[in-house]
């Protein structure tokens, strides 16, 4: 019988590795706030939200795997599955002594609530910001919602599928944005972002998720935010558990405005 060859052991040893993400800010002191950012970007999502917590908490912001300066293999999968086992180990190598509150932002909601709903032990309230929840095209029964999420998805299918287009507009982007590795998606992370918008955002079961969260759940988005879905997003806030914040005049972006509702929700 041949052997597993070089790649084989590779997969298998990374998918038994003990790795941790990079912890990129840990400051205050109290009860502690763990925040998740999205896809594409790093722990800067959140500079704006930072300073409203630590006076009364212990805020930590986490990279995510192929993100910011966190390990980024090449025999990694993605996969919603593979992310949050990564979220957990970290958050175990942490040793917090009591639950906490997650936030998750974007690709991070979607994570956040995987978690939640896996550790109902380890949290005490869920904070989702910006949480692109799609239903598959053929659950949707109101045709201009079919195909709103119809476009996202052959969008997300043709970033992936044509790297040159996406790699030279992602840089025109990221020069737009307010702040610096705020959007980025480059060679060393073009892995993680094709393959964890393929495994985790086209393809999920957030809602179900979200309705095994036994924690308190808010959800904060923009009006101006293109990337919710109404359809998703009215059946979550029927959740008994959940509470939903649209703010008034904001995007995708987590900006003063709506760091200042995610801070009063936490609050």
């Amino acid at each position: 019988m041949l052997g597993m060859g070089w790649f084989g052991r590779a997969v298998e040893k990374f998918r038994h590795s003990r790795g941790v993400l990079h912890i990129a800010d840990d400051q205050g002191e109290g009860p502690v706030v763990l925040l998740i950012h999205g896809i594409a970007s790093t722990s800067v999502t959140f500079q704006k939200l930072v300073p409203l917590l630590t006076e009364h908490h212990r805020v930590i912001s986490v990279d995510l795997l192929g993100h910011g300066e966190s390990p980024a293999p090449l025999v990694a999968s993605y996969t919603i599955e593979e992310h949050v086992a990564w979220l957990d180990r970290t958050i175990r190598s942490l040793q917090l002594d009591a639950p906490f509150v997650i936030v998750g932002h974007s690709l991070g909601a979607l994570l956040v609530s995987r978690y939640a709903r896996q550790k109902p032990d380890k949290v005490s309230h869920v904070v989702l910001i910006s949480p692109p929840i799609y239903l598959t095209p053929s659950q949707i029964a109101d045709p201009v919602e079919r195909a709103a999420v119809g476009a996202y998805l052959k969008a997300y299918e043709f970033l992936r599928s044509n790297k040159t287009f996406t790699l030279r507009n992602a840089a025109i982007i990221a020069k737009l944005m307010p702040v610096k590795n705020l959007f980025a998606v480059t060679e060393r992370n073009w892995n993680a972002f094709v393959r964890s918008l393929q495994n985790c955002i086209e393809s999920q079961t957030t809602i179900s998720d979200i309705a095994g969260i036994t924690a308190p759940v808010d959800i904060v988005y923009g009006t101006l935010d293109h990337f919710i879905a109404p359809g998703a997003m009215r059946i979550v806030q029927q959740l008994r558990q959940v509470n939903v914040h649209p703010v008034d005049a904001n995007d995708h972006l987590v900006r003063k405005r709506l760091a200042r509702v995610v801070a009063s929700v936490i609050r």
